[in-house]
């Protein structure tokens, strides 16, 4: 590589993944990322406006990196996050709550409400007691039993990422975030 693009830069993350003609790459990281979710592939998405709609000029305007829909309403949020800070887990419920619930227009019943998945690539960890670098909630109670499955939210640490062996695209693809701008060709092989 002979000049070097930090991909978790929020303008080059956003040309990656919010701009049309790289439709193929967003979807290839959605597929990757969310292949157990999924019931079959993604094979289409509409880039959509990044700002989640108000409903007074009161409440807070939240403007997100990359918003998609597929062919089956499914709503898709992606964001790079370069630092973590104490208050960041209230900003990533608070977004998905935002797309979720935009969904519900007057006179539509709960039910049309569909998935709603949040991913975030986070730099730094936000998960300290946990080594694991790849995390999903959803609406759980304290034995694990789903009150709905509508999605979730996904946190990928990259920081916590030390896989040499790369196995699976979505691997594939936290290798790409979290040392992309020193990566050659060779790094991609699998």
């Amino acid at each position: 590589m002979k000049h070097p693009i930090d991909p978790k830069v929020d303008c080059v993350f956003k040309v990656l993944f919010g701009d049309p003609e790289n439709r193929d790459l967003l979807i290839h990281f959605l597929n990757a990322t969310l292949i157990a979710e999924l019931s079959g592939p993604i094979v289409w998405v509409e880039i959509i406006d990044l700002h989640n709609a108000r409903e007074t000029r009161l409440d807070k305007l939240s403007v997100v990196d990359v918003k998609a829909v597929d062919h089956h309403g499914r709503i898709f949020q992606i964001e790079v996050q370069v630092r973590s800070y104490g208050h960041l887990p209230y900003r990533i419920a608070h977004t998905w709550c935002d797309i979720y619930s935009a969904q519900l227009q007057s006179g539509k019943d709960y039910p049309s409400l569909l998935p709603t998945y949040s991913i975030w690539l986070l730099a730094e960890n936000l998960i300290q007691d946990d080594a694991g670098y790849v995390h999903n909630y959803k609406l759980r109670d304290e034995f694990g039993r789903l009150l709905l499955d509508n999605g979730g939210i996904y946190l990928l640490e990259l920081e916590k990422f030390r896989m040499e062996r790369i196995e699976t695209d979505e691997q594939r693809w936290i290798k790409f975030f979290r040392d992309g701008e020193s990566l050659n060709d060779e790094a991609y092989l699998l």
